[in-house]
């Protein structure tokens, strides 16, 4: 079980983070970018999941700098909140969210001593192929389902460090044509397209898919395996 920290970001933002500490040997460090719906249980319990396969996992609130303490749900009420937070992080200044990325990444590299990989869902899915080109502190990179990542301007981006990517073949809000299109821009990403829906990978969801969610994971940590598993 994890716990809230205190992360300072290079501006003087003071942003929580929820960190889970493995108990055995070390695998790596990870950085989990949340959906829209903030921290929540099901963030909570992915960063308590990914401590107990031993890595040292940290999940920053990156609404923090709009609202303190969101913690939403999946009905229609946690959406529309979450959608209008998104919107207004989107548009902050600067690096916006992104410092506050790498505030947990500078973190949980200096506490662990290990190479450090940033996965991320929806949003975070999002925000970790823009980590995953701006922020040095990474060493891999895998997006669930990022919204905005397969079309213009995010699909233009070039990552600095190798890059998984999940995608559901029924998902509304990102059309296949538009992964292979990404996937054709960039033969060096790793895409995976899943018979499932957005937010396959949500046990509290309704488009919760277990086979393509164990799959996914499976790839997932066989990656993280591959790219972090020297220490610095």
């Amino acid at each position: 079980m994890g716990q809230f920290v205190q992360l300072m970001a290079a501006d003087g933002v003071q942003i929580p983070a929820w960190v889970a500490q493995p108990e055995g040997p070390v695998r790596g460090a990870l950085v989990v970018a949340q959906e829209i719906f903030g921290v929540n249980a099901h963030i909570r319990a992915v960063t308590d999941r990914l401590a107990a396969r031993g890595f040292v996992a940290i999940a920053p609130a990156l609404f923090a700098r709009l609202e303190p303490d969101v913690d939403l749900g999946y009905d229609a009420e946690g959406m529309a909140r979450g959608k209008a937070l998104k919107a207004a992080a989107e548009a902050l200044p600067g690096e916006g969210v992104l410092q506050d990325v790498r505030a947990a990444a500078q973190w949980v590299r200096q506490s662990s001593g290990e190479r450090v990989g940033m996965l991320g869902f929806c949003w975070g899915g999002l925000l970790t192929w823009r980590a995953a080109q701006q922020l040095d502190e990474l060493s891999a990179a895998v997006c669930y389902y990022g919204g905005g990542m397969t079309v213009a301007p995010d699909m233009a981006r070039m990552p600095r460090i190798p890059v998984m990517a999940h995608f559901g073949t029924l998902d509304a809000h990102i059309s296949v044509d538009s992964v292979q299109a990404f996937s054709h821009a960039h033969p060096s990403v790793q895409v995976h397209l899943y018979e499932a829906d957005h937010g396959f990978n949500c046990d509290q969801r309704g488009s919760y898919d277990d086979i393509s969610a164990v799959q996914a994971k499976d790839r997932t940590l066989a990656f993280f395996d591959q790219y972090l598993r020297r220490s610095l």
